[in-house]
């Protein structure tokens, strides 16, 4: 088991006022899944991630992470397992905006240590696997959303992580640019990634291969998906809906 969360609750406290947020969640993620988390706005799916990527501490319960409790360790130590078992896709890109494609990528590689020999070429494969071998030196400002996004991508993978966490990875992109990064995460899977991603759409849950419904803060139902989307096709559709249009 990769990972296995037990109890866990988040309440979030300014001044006198607290927020209960997440309420005795038990989730188990297997190696290799692909997961999507679901639910209305407001229901937890974010703090659930970030719990998850140890980006938040929960208030209380248990995280074990390849059989070990995270959840004890010093803010030092649990960024030492963020940096070298995870990587994070989010919604806004979070990209340097003065800094190239490729050093965006190289990025997390400058907590590393040692600072691998191989950094600049393993940067290069990254951003030539997700169709930018051809923008390494762009700025962000010189990218569309959806070769953002893939920037973001090859960033996440650059320190081979566990996990591969994307919070509404689709959301600031239009139809096309969307199926085209969940193409990227489908194919990724294929290749043995670990995948959790947050997402309020329906028709882009459906991509992984199981959801995770939370309502109120509870896990309301975990389903295996069966009629699973595949964003290649879906690409086709497009193309050719495209073409005809233009004839």
């Amino acid at each position: 088991m990769l990972i296995r969360l037990e109890k866990i609750t988040k309440t979030f406290v300014s001044g006198k006022v607290k927020t209960p947020v997440l309420f005795g969640i038990d989730l188990e993620v297997e190696r290799e899944e692909f997961c999507a988390i679901t639910g209305p706005s407001g229901t937890g799916k974010s703090t659930l991630m970030h719990i998850l990527g140890l980006l938040e501490q929960p208030t209380s319960g248990t995280y074990f992470l390849d059989g070990e409790d995270v959840t004890v360790l010093t803010d030092s130590q649990q960024s030492r397992i963020r940096n070298r078992k995870f990587g994070f896709v989010f919604q806004s890109f979070n990209l340097l905006g003065r800094a190239t494609a490729l050093e965006n990528v190289l990025l997390p590689l400058t907590y590393s240590d040692p600072y691998p020999s191989d950094a600049r070429e393993r940067a290069i494969d990254l951003l030539e696997r997700v169709g930018l071998g051809d923008r390494l030196n762009y700025l962000p400002g010189e990218l569309s959303g959806g070769q953002k996004q893939r920037v973001a991508i090859a960033r996440a993978l650059i320190n081979r992580p566990d996990v591969i966490f994307a919070d509404e990875p689709t959301g600031n992109l239009d139809r096309k640019a969307g199926f085209e990064i969940m193409a990227i995460f489908q194919e990724l899977n294929a290749q043995g990634n670990t995948i959790i991603l947050v997402t309020h759409e329906d028709f882009i849950a459906r991509h992984a291969r199981r959801i995770i419904e939370l309502h109120y803060g509870k896990i309301k139902l975990e389903t295996k998906v069966t009629d699973r989307m595949n964003a290649r096709e879906e690409l086709m559709v497009i193309e050719a809906e495209h073409l005809e249009s233009s004839l």
